[in-house]
């Protein structure tokens, strides 16, 4: 294979995984223009097309398709073969792509992100928000960060953070007006702020449990979102009831007043966070350092 074939095969891979010219040029720090003339020169040499272009997206080909699923294999066995050639000289190398929760980015990996640079600059993190439950392998991450119920099968999953309970909370101003819920049943004639569900678009059911007497409850109010600090956000200017993990930033609020502990004899325990990657021969040696890091296992500051 000349050098030209393997730039361009690896230039067509780029796009096809970020679905994007300009995300695909920028990991291969290339312009859009020459990546564009790069995939061109491509399909001239091959007589086919291989991606289908429009101003807002771009989706391989049945061609495209078929071509990828033979040589997207290959490119992952070569970058796991060099990553290991850097570990084994003491460099962690190369790029890492993360699918993780909004929560899981706020409260694990945004704290630790100066840290691993540090200890492993030459590794390429690509963070990506999804609340939605998207499928890591169709959408080629590395890994992905999850509540323990909601790991996929067939993957390997590592604990991030212990069980978590879930507090319903709301705001001194709130509670002063329309009095204080003392059963699950209360909450049907208050104000409740709402998760909608992404991975279905339904709203939350509460779930409460109180010496093994579990309850789903249906709630109204006047918003709901599909972001927690939100939510958040509403309890504290006094919307209505919220219902909220511990451990996040709920617990300063309640700390400093702004909110206020509802049915505390009522709550649930959740499953905490949990990485998952899929089964593999190779095991990338920044997703090995990337899991060391958020475990603080390589305490070096």
């Amino acid at each position: 294979m000349r050098g030209s074939d393997f730039a361009e095969l690896k230039a067509f891979s780029a796009v096809v995984e970020r679905a994007s010219f300009a995300r695909a040029a920028e990991h291969l720090g290339l312009s859009p223009s020459a990546l564009s003339q790069t995939i061109r020169q491509l399909e001239e040499r091959l007589g086919t097309r291989l991606l289908n272009r429009t101003t807002r997206s771009v989706a391989p080909t049945l061609t495209g398709t078929q071509l990828y699923a033979r040589i997207a294999p290959l490119f992952r066995e070569m970058a796991e073969a060099v990553d290991e050639a850097s570990a084994a000289a003491g460099r962690t190398r190369g790029a890492l792509r993360i699918n993780t929760l909004g929560m899981a980015a706020r409260q694990v990996i945004a704290p630790r992100l100066g840290r691993f640079h540090r200890a492993h600059p030459e590794v390429a993190l690509d963070i990506v928000v999804d609340d939605g439950l998207s499928d890591i392998v169709a959408g080629r991450f590395d890994a992905g960060i999850r509540v323990g119920g909601r790991l996929e099968k067939d993957m390997i999953a590592v604990r991030l953070t212990p069980d978590v309970k879930m507090v319903a909370v709301a705001s001194p101003d709130y509670l002063a007006h329309r009095g204080t819920p003392r059963t699950p049943v209360d909450l049907h004639s208050h104000a409740c702020i709402n998760w909608r569900l992404q991975f279905d678009g339904s709203a939350y059911r509460w779930q409460v449990e109180k010496k093994g007497k579990r309850l789903d409850v249906s709630v109204e109010g006047p918003l709901v979102t599909n972001d927690s600090d939100t939510g958040v956000a509403a309890a504290l200017q006094g919307l209505g009831i919220a219902y909220a993990f511990e451990r996040t930033s709920v617990d300063e609020h309640l700390a400093r007043g702004q909110l206020v502990q509802v049915l505390g004899d009522w709550s649930i325990t959740r499953p905490g966070l949990f990485l998952y990657h899929p089964s593999r021969r190779h095991f990338p040696p920044a997703l090995r350092a990337f899991i060391d890091c958020m475990l603080d296992k390589d305490q070096t500051d």
